[in-house]
This record gives C-alpha cells, sequence and structure tokens, in this order.
C-alpha cells in the first residue's frame, strides 16, 4: 500500500521545525541567560543538542529499526519530549509572568519619573531563579505525568440512554478499548494488564475503536496476540485508526480476524438474538482514503438497508462527521483518537481542533437525537505522560 509522501514531508518538516525551535528557546533560558560557567556551558549545550536529535532518531528508530537498541532509543527519546515539552511550557509561564511585572514596574518608573535601569547582576539573579522553578515545576509534573500514564486505565462507568433500545437489552454493557498504541513502550505486559481488566468488567461486547499498533505485526504481533483472550458474550470488535495506515492496515486486520477480533470495514452487523437485537456499524479511519486500496469511511454503505426502527451503535476511531452520523439514525458513536489531549496544557490545543474531545456529549440532527462517547484512550502516543487526562478503559451502559 502506497503511502502519500508529500504530507508526510510536510508534516516531518513542520514537526522538525517546532522541534527546533523548542529546543533553542530551552537553550537560551535554561544554559544562556542563567549564564553558567564556560565549561557548564558547553556540556549543556552539547547535551541539549544530542537530545534535540535523539526526538528524531527515535522516531526513525520505531519505523525502520528492530532490536534493543530501536526499542529503547525512542523510550528516551519520547520520554525526554514529554520532559522537554513540559519544561518549555512552565518557562512561557513564568516568562510570561514575568514580563507583566516587568511592565508593571515600568510603569511605576514612568509615574515616578525615575529611570528603570537594568541590573546585570539582578538579572543573572532572575533567570537562574526562573529557570531553577521551571526544572522543579516541570520535573514534578513529568513524575505525575508518568505514573498516570503508566499505570493501570481507570475505569468509568457512562449510562446511555437509547430511545430505539429493546427493553430486553436495557443493561447491555460495551467495553470501549482505544488508543491502547502496542509499539516501543507499550508491549506485551501491558496489553495483558488491560485484557485482564476489560475481562474483569464482563461486558457483553469489546469494541477496539482503532489506533491499537504503531509498528508491524513482526514486531508487535506476539505482544497483540494477547487480545485473543478478550472474552465477551458477542464478541470483539475493531475498526481502524490513523496509526494503523502507518503500520501496514492489511496485515493488521489480518492477523486481528486470525485472533478471533471481528474488523468492521464500512458495514454492520445484528447484536443480540432474533427476540432482541441492536445494529452495531463500524467505519474505516476518516484519513484512510488517502492510502487507497478501496479504504475510506464510508457511512452510508455501512448503514445501507438497514431498519430505521432498529437501535445503532457505531464505531469510528475520530470523532468527526457526528452531526451527520446522527442525522443519519446513529444512536451513539464510540469514538477516541483525542486521547483527551493526553498533556496539559497541549489539551488546550486538542479542544481547539475537536468540538468533541472527552467525555459523553448529546446531540439533535434531523430530529434525532444522538451521542457520542470520545474516550481519552487506553495507552498514550509518544511520551509516556499523562496530565490531566488519565488512561481510561470505557464501560458503556446502555438503558
Amino acid at each position: 500500500m502506497s503511502r502519500p509522501v508529500l504530507p508526510f514531508a510536510t508534516f516531518l518538516l513542520v514537526s522538525l521545525a517546532i522541534l527546533g525551535g523548542m529546543h533553542a528557546y530551552l537553550w537560551v533560558r535554561l544554559v544562556r541567560d542563567p549564564g553558567l560557567p564556560d565549561g557548564w556551558r558547553r556540556l549543556s549545550t552539547v547535551l541539549l543538542a544530542a537530545l534535540t536529535l535523539a526526538v528524531p532518531a527515535g522516531v526513525f528508530a520505531v519505523r525502520l529499526g528492530s532490536g534493543r537498541i530501536a526499542r529503547l532509543l525512542p523510550i528516551a527519546a519520547f520520554t525526554w519530549l514529554g520532559v522537554a515539552f513540559l519544561l518549555f511550557c512552565a518557562l512561557a509561564a513564568l516568562d510570561l509572568a514575568r514580563l507583566a511585572a516587568r511592565g508593571a514596574t515600568s510603569v511605576l518608573a514612568w509615574l515616578r519619573s525615575a529611570p528603570d535601569l537594568p541590573d546585570p547582576g539582578r538579572r543573572a539573579f532572575v533567570a537562574r531563579a526562573v529557570a531553577g522553578g521551571a526544572v522543579l515545576a516541570a520535573g514534578g509534573a513529568g513524575v505525575l505525568a508518568f505514573r498516570s500514564a503508566t499505570g493501570p486505565a481507570e475505569v468509568t462507568e457512562i449510562p446511555v440512554r437509547l430511545e430505539r433500545l429493546p427493553p430486553a437489552l436495557s443493561g447491555f454493557t460495551i467495553a470501549q478499548i482505544t488508543d491502547l498504541h502496542v509499539g516501543p513502550t507499550i508491549r506485551a505486559r501491558e496489553v495483558r494488564r488491560v485484557v485482564e481488566q476489560t475481562n474483569a468488567l464482563r461486558p457483553d461486547l469489546v469494541a477496539i475503536t482503532g489506533d491499537l499498533v504503531d509498528g508491524s505485526v513482526r514486531e508487535l504481533g506476539e505482544a497483540v496476540s494477547h487480545l485473543a483472550a478478550l472474552r465477551a458474550r458477542h464478541g470483539v470488535y475493531f475498526v481502524t485508526g490513523n496509526h494503523e495506515y502507518y503500520s501496514g492496515v492489511e496485515e493488521w486486520i489480518a492477523y486481528l480476524r486470525r485472533l478471533g477480533v471481528r474488523v468492521l470495514r464500512n458495514e454492520r452487523v445484528a447484536i443480540g438474538d432474533a427476540g432482541a437485537s441492536l445494529d452495531l456499524a463500524g467505519v474505516d479511519d476518516w484519513s484512510a482514503g488517502r492510502f487507497g486500496n478501496g479504504h475510506g469511511v464510508d457511512l452510508p454503505r455501512a448503514l445501507a438497508g438497514r431498519d430505521p426502527a432498529r437501535s445503532l451503535v457505531l464505531l469510528a476511531h475520530q470523532p468527526r462527521g457526528v452531526p451527520e452520523a446522527i442525522g443519519a439514525g446513529v444512536e451513539l458513536q464510540l469514538s477516541g483518537h483525542t486521547h483527551g489531549g493526553q498533556l496539559f496544557p497541549f489539551n488546550l490545543l486538542v479542544a481547539a481542533a475537536y468540538p468533541y474531545v472527552k467525555g459523553l456529549y448529546a446531540l439533535e440532527e434531523a430530529g434525532t437525537r444522538g451521542h457520542v462517547y470520545v474516550s481519552r484512550g487506553t495507552g498514550y502516543w509518544g511520551p509516556p505522560m499523562r496530565l490531566g487526562s488519565p488512561p481510561e478503559l470505557a464501560r458503556i451502559i446502555l438503558t
């Protein structure tokens, strides 16, 4: 399957520019401004440059490498990326506070008609205090974020009322796993833990809503194989996320089917029995059309010929096209993708990009009422850190 080269190249260049700019700012605030002695300054500069280069090296190691180094390098690189982001945010916040204080001081000095002359000694002291405060704040936040991301997922129970649900199915439970991102930092141990947590919920159905993997079947097949132990009365279902298309989607679809996981590709199945049942539909990821070979979201195809009187649940990785889905008769859409923002304050950017970030939302379109539930995600992507958005295993209770 071919991948679009130009969008990836653009993404790579933009990412490298942002990465370089962030680390240049860190160098200015942590190395240059505090006036470190020459030896420490050179050492810190070399170390910061090495850490900057380690991030793209870690990304390419995930895609191209194999063996122990190819696994350890991404762990170190992504961890540093999270720490660097927190440092950047802490320094930026302190700088903004300092600028505001400096502006107020300048105004007062002007009102007193006294010049506000810079004091080099005082300026160096303030720079060192800001650098030290930022390191302490980012370090503490990083430890909390790491513990949150790498610990067990929080089980959240979400009751959802579906108007067309048969009374006999009231209390039907769906365990939603999403954005597990099995890869360089999430392996077999974490997959087994998620399987054990999910089975302990005794769900009627398990829904895996994409971004399961970051790597090939050859690299990650053994870790993912533990999903075969998932148990649910009405089965385990999967829809693709965007990361499956970076990881060999055809091979993963075939492999998951061998594990007993039903992959829904713009299709619909009946869940239940002749006496009481509902429709479960699943669509390809929103971005899948760029990859060709018949992939791409196609909701009309998934819903073609359905009885509008039947209750309908849709699995879709990204929380996009929600109003259209509700208008087409979907009573509940289960999505992920956003990670709930994953790492504060990055969540503010995610909220600006997506109207549905985390939790349950109620909508009404074309006279049809429905809901979308956006999970925070069961794993993490990139830095092994979650701040303000702990990992989640959702237990949806239909009523």
